[in-house]
């Protein structure tokens, strides 16, 4: 899995294979760093058994039924949460999958960053759908999913952003370098050669979309009005204005990789927002006790969940 841009204050990712980590690797990169980002895979995180609903698929229709029905356990309802109503309420199988693993991964890895069960982990949405962890607002989190590969980022320094990207998709020649590239970026990338510039191209919609999560806009934020180097194996690698002056300073670090044997491009964003080194984020730590306290009231009851899901 090796680094095209690596920042300082970001490692390289971490594969987490299901409910069993590594989550010591995962705890400790927070500690050390402050960050981790973390990949998986859809099948990781669906029941047992169960066909992966993304691998026969078209990328071409992606609420396309997949015929199968995923059922979680009885744990992952409990997981879920408040998130299990959104869950019934979608009807295609994809979408379903996709949300059910994107969920439980992000559940069991800020449980276990926080030293908590997945259960008492309460994950709720801004405007505009950004994840936050209610309650815990140390720790910032971040989500994409493409296909059936799943990233999650966690950092304790202030806001992080993910995102990822099949590599073999498609964008130069397609208009998309309008939407995209500002005219310095446009420039650089015209002096690549042609074989390597639409790779660039999907490693900078990548940056700008893990930029754009970071600081809350997502979408909103036309990726026309900053930038970044196209090519990739900078030192350091910074927001820059659509003339190509910096934009940012040392608050900002970035991350590029190529994952899953290079099918996948993995972007980060990471602003450090100065609250110094806060290494226990344990959510003994972190809340308050009545807080913790109606938390934890969410958890099974006997094996009855439906005290959790009201």
């Amino acid at each position: 899995m090796p680094a095209t841009v690596t920042g300082a204050a970001v490692g390289e990712p971490i594969r987490v294979t299901g409910p069993e980590g590594p989550w010591e690797a995962v705890r400790e990169a927070l500690a050390m760093r402050g960050s981790a980002v973390l990949v998986s895979r859809l099948g990781d995180w669906l029941p047992a058994g169960e066909p992966d609903p993304v691998a026969g698929a078209s990328a071409a229709e992606p609420d396309a039924p997949s015929g199968g029905s995923v059922e979680p356990s009885e744990r992952d309802v409990a997981v879920l949460g408040r998130d299990w109503a959104r869950y019934q309420a979608m009807s295609h199988e994809q979408v379903r999958s996709r949300f059910l693993a994107s969920r439980l991964l992000l559940k069991h890895a800020a449980g276990n960053a926080l030293q908590a069960s997945p259960e008492t982990v309460d994950l709720a949405y801004k405007l505009g759908g950004r994840p936050y962890l209610r309650g815990c607002d140390q720790v910032d989190i971040s989500l994409s999913h493409t296909e059936d590969l799943l990233v999650v980022g966690l950092t304790r320094r202030g806001w992080i952003g993910v995102d990822a990207e099949l590599e073999s998709r498609r964008l130069l020649g397609t208009g998309a370098e309008k939407q995209i590239c500002t005219p310095h970026e446009i420039a650089r990338l015209e002096e690549l050669p042609e074989e390597r510039r639409n790779l660039a191209l999907v490693r900078l919609w990548t940056l700008k979309e893990a930029y754009s999560k970071a600081i809350g806009q997502g979408l909103r934020f036309r990726f026309t009005e900053f930038g970044f180097t196209p090519t990739a194996g900078a030192d350091r690698v910074q927001v820059l204005r659509p003339d190509g002056s910096p934009g940012t300073g040392d608050e900002w670090s970035f991350g590029t990789w190529a994952v899953d044997d290079g099918a996948y491009t993995v972007s980060v964003a990471l602003f450090d927002a100065g609250f110094g080194d806060t290494a226990d984020i344990a959510a003994r730590t972190m809340l308050d006790d009545g807080l913790l306290d109606a938390l934890s009231g969410y958890r099974r009851d006997g094996g009855d969940v439906t005290r959790r899901l009201k």
